[in-house]
């Protein structure tokens, strides 16, 4: 099931949607790294804009996640 949350970039409000299974991958990622949920989704952001085109935020955080998990095998 899709969950949105609003989380601040930058001094922004912005809102993502992804399926629970992400959020819940994501910030096992973030507890791994002893920094909050907030601060890996700012890095993910910056990273995804130095490309270009850059992809939206959603997709930058499934492919963080998809990497990061295959990175482990």
């Amino acid at each position: 099931m899709m969950q949105k949350r609003s989380i601040t970039l930058k001094g922004h409000r912005t809102s993502v949607s992804l399926e629970e299974e992400f959020w819940t991958a994501l910030e096992g990622f973030a507890g791994e790294d002893r920094r909050t949920l907030p601060d890996l989704i700012g890095e993910i952001d910056r990273a995804r804009l130095k490309e270009s085109p850059p992809p939206g935020l959603a997709s930058a955080l499934r492919v963080y996640a998809l990497e990061r998990l295959k990175a482990r095998d």
